[in-house]
């Protein structure tokens, strides 16, 4: 019963906790204040379990709307997010056939699917639905950034749902 009620209790801890940043990023961080609504952290409350993590619609993709890869790039960049036969949403309730973006910079391609995406600065969020980042800013160099799609619980939806392009930006 104990361990039943605390697995709950130390989910909702560490899933508000990624999204209480103290960083203050304009646009390249999401602001809210927690991941989880109240439906959901009150279902997890009465029943004990975490929603399954919801299946890929058939031909769901990401992409960059504005990259290809082994381009040339000036920093700060616009990055713009696409999504085909999946649709944005928030974090927080965990709703089949939606999610939110995430884009790592110099991390890996994806992370497994179900596998809470860490909230650092290579691990952007961007859940309250955004679909671009204005102003990315990089050093000079070689760089590559990865387009990671989630559902509301900022868990990965894994390698189906991700993409990367390496880009380099000029000095």
């Amino acid at each position: 019963m104990l361990k039943s009620t605390l697995i709950p209790i130390a989910s909702v801890i560490f899933i508000a906790a990624c999204n209480n940043s103290s960083e203050n990023k304009a646009e390249t961080t999401d602001t809210t204040t927690s991941a989880m609504t109240e439906d959901t952290t009150h279902h997890m409350a009465t029943t004990g379990a975490v929603p399954e993590l919801p299946a890929i619609p058939e031909g769901a993709r990401v992409y960059f709307k504005n990259l290809k890869n082994g381009a040339t790039v000036s920093s700060p960049l616009k990055v713009e997010f696409g999504v085909q036969k999946i649709k944005i949403d928030t974090a927080g309730p965990v709703v089949a056939g939606s999610g939110h973006h995430h884009l790592f910079v110099d991390a890996e391609d994806s992370l497994a699917a179900g596998t809470v995406i860490p909230k650092d600065a290579t691990h952007l969020h961007f859940g309250k639905g955004q679909i671009e980042v204005d102003s990315l800013k990089l050093s000079p160099g070689k760089h590559k950034l990865t387009l990671q799609f989630a559902d509301g619980l900022h868990r990965s939806y894994g390698g189906k749902m991700a993409t990367s392009v390496n880009v380099t930006v000029k000095k």
